[in-house]
């Protein structure tokens, strides 16, 4: 593990591994290099990348300076890039591939993007009320019902987050609770304008067996970027295994090499 510090001083923890192009990937909220599909996916793609994984601020090895800001993570994610070689392919999962999408946005060196379920909503006004009331909770010390209550406001079936809060993980989740509302921030920051001047070629991925949203904002994603593709796998709600999707990803990115 090494560390860079970002723009406002912020230690970011990172790592890689592998040897070729440059493939920085992005977690989800919840999501660090000590919890959650990146570092599997990593390994599954170092025989063709150098691929790069961080902890997103507040979460694992990194630091989290406040006030928080969208912005400060754009820059979180140059400063990844930059100690990644000065340039990089991007993979983003769910709010972790909006983040992505605005360092594309913001003119960070991305080359490519690929995207899984990312959620977008293009057709009506997004409000961070959520992020909001995950403030209080976490300020009231209910980390616990923070985590419940944003995996209730982004749409989580019942039985999953009934599941998750009964799993030996779950303090990891309340330990790095106050980042949900970070994630909220995130999905609400993305315009129509601004997904529109994305001009780099950008896969959005979905599984087959997400519900009818996910699916839908996906391929609403891809038919607004200017030179976004479309693809549907087999996969489990909300997620893809590495099996299936690191093949694809591989293929997408391996054709620029």
């Amino acid at each position: 593990m090494a560390t860079v510090t970002s723009r406002d001083g912020t230690r970011i923890g990172f790592e890689q591994a592998g040897t070729g192009p440059t493939l920085v990937l992005v977690d989800a909220a919840g999501g660090f290099r000590g919890f959650g599909p990146m570092g599997s996916l990593a390994e599954h793609l170092s025989d063709r990348f150098t691929v790069v994984t961080y902890d997103r601020r507040g979460r694992g090895e990194s630091g989290d300076t406040p006030p928080y800001a969208v912005e400060r993570e754009v820059e979180d994610l140059a400063t990844v890039i930059e100690a990644g070689g000065g340039s990089a392919f991007v993979h983003g999962f769910s709010s972790g591939a909006v983040l992505a999408l605005l360092g594309a946005a913001a003119g960070l060196p991305i080359s490519m993007l690929s995207l899984l379920e990312p959620p977008i909503v293009l057709d009506q006004p997004r409000e961070d009320d959520l992020a909001a009331e995950i403030d209080e909770l976490v300020a009231a010390g209910r980390r616990a019902d923070a985590v419940e209550h944003f995996h209730t406001g982004i749409g989580v079936p019942a039985e999953i987050t009934a599941e998750m809060r009964r799993a030996p993980f779950f303090p990891l989740l309340e330990g790095i609770a106050h980042t949900l509302a970070y994630d909220s921030r995130i999905t609400t920051a993305l315009s129509h304008d601004s997904l529109r001047s994305v001009t780099v070629p950008a896969l959005v991925v979905n599984s087959e067996s997400s519900d009818d949203r996910l699916r839908g904002w996906a391929a609403d994603a891809a038919t607004a970027l200017p030179r976004g593709r479309h693809l549907t796998l087999k996969g489990e709600w909300h997620g893809v295994s590495d099996d299936v999707l690191a093949p694809a990803l591989a293929d997408f990115f391996g054709g620029a090499v």
